[in-house]
């Protein structure tokens, strides 16, 4: 992490506090001048917070302090080319900050509705998915009102925007109770994103859908749905890769939609090549799946990990293997490599784990092993 810590540096803020004073003559900008000596020791998301700290602090030593003269400045900034990565995102936040702060300005309503066309500027040089986020829970239909209008705009960053910052569970954003509970919200945003001609805003419509399928999985399945019945060259991946999280799951819905019905199959393995794993390290596996029907049939072709807990109980984890389509009495050798490491995401603890495969959503060969610390 201690890279991504340096996304804001030093540099980059003494360069933002240089922007800003050029932006509005005669403030120098002091607190944010000041912030950067005081970054080393701060994650990426504490630097965020006190370089807009610093900012909400020179605003408000301003003549004509609040969010109206920060948009101002802050628009003018972007004149220059300077202005740009990810020393946006505390300007973002300060933002946000005002406009959403008590008679922060003339028209509080106004400045929201200013602010969420700020971040749509901004966004093409570092995307204001984060900040945009207390705005949506401060009005999320208002918000979605003027979002809406942003799924026909040119530029292919603000389109992402209209997706991306809407997700139910955006990763390193503050979860918006609302945009989970009414995952239905969102969905007219994504209606006019999925054919999108960029694949950078496409990438976002799936991993939007993928959320919403956590909690909603029938909706989700429902507009996959809608999706296909009107699509175009991208739809089929698009369905896809919003559909993975539950056809791992093994939703009978969404394994219909992609075609992985049930079939007539025999399955051998899986062969382990070691019973004991040391940290870290690997382990191998190898098995045959055969198409024992009288027709062509897809699979969804899955592993399946049990991992000890702390407490001695064991987690699943399923794991993508390949879809394939084998013909009638065919054969397929297939063969894995699983590794075994300390992450951060994942804590390892010794005793008794199992593998298994998962082949339309159904289970087979469960295999124990043990790993060893």
């Amino acid at each position: 992490m201690g890279a991504m810590n340096e996304l804001i540096n030093r540099q980059g803020v003494e360069t933002l506090a240089g922007i800003l004073a050029e932006a509005a003559p005669g403030s120098d900008w002091p607190h944010v001048a000041a912030s950067a000596a005081h970054l080393d020791e701060l994650s990426l998301r504490g630097r965020t917070d006190a370089v807009s700290s610093a900012l909400l602090a020179d605003v408000r030593q301003h003549p004509d302090p609040g969010y109206p003269t920060a948009a101002r400045i802050f628009r003018s900034a972007l004149s220059g080319a300077g202005f740009t990565g990810w020393i946006l995102w505390p300007v973002s936040e300060a933002a946000v900050t005002l406009a959403l702060e008590p008679g922060g300005g003339l028209n509080p309503g106004r400045d929201v509705d200013d602010c969420l066309a700020l971040l749509a500027e901004l966004t093409p040089r570092l995307t204001g998915e984060f900040a945009i986020r207390r705005l949506l829970a401060a009005d999320l239909e208002r918000a979605l009102q003027i979002i809406q209008g942003w799924t026909g705009h040119p530029d292919e960053h603000v389109r992402r925007l209209a997706s991306e910052g809407t997700r139910p569970y955006l990763p390193w954003a503050v979860r918006v109770p609302a945009v989970v509970l009414h995952p239905e919200a969102s969905l007219p945003v994504l209606d006019a994103l999925y054919r999108d001609p960029s694949e950078y805003v496409r990438r976002s419509v799936a991993n939007h859908l993928n959320d919403v399928a956590r909690h909603a999985p029938a909706l989700v399945v429902a507009t996959a749905a809608r999706w296909l019945a009107a699509p175009d060259a991208n739809t089929a991946w698009v369905v896809r890769h919003g559909l993975r999280t539950l056809i791992k799951k093994a939703h009978p819905g969404a394994l219909s939609l992609q075609g992985f019905t049930p079939a007539s199959l025999a399955v051998t393995g899986p062969r382990l090549d070691r019973h004991s794993v040391a940290m870290p390290g690997e382990l191998a596996f190898d098995f045959e799946i055969a198409n024992t029907g009288n027709g062509d049939a897809k699979f969804a072709i899955d592993y399946v990990v049990h991992y000890v807990k702390a407490n001695g109980t064991q987690s699943a984890k399923v794991f993508k293997i390949a879809a394939l389509t084998l013909t009638a009495g065919e054969t397929r050798s297939l063969s894995k490599r699983h590794a075994f490491r300390q992450m951060t995401t994942r804590v390892h603890h010794p005793g008794i784990h199992a593998l298994e495969l998962q082949i339309n959503g159904i289970r087979h060969g469960h295999t124990e092993f043990e790993l060893h610390l």
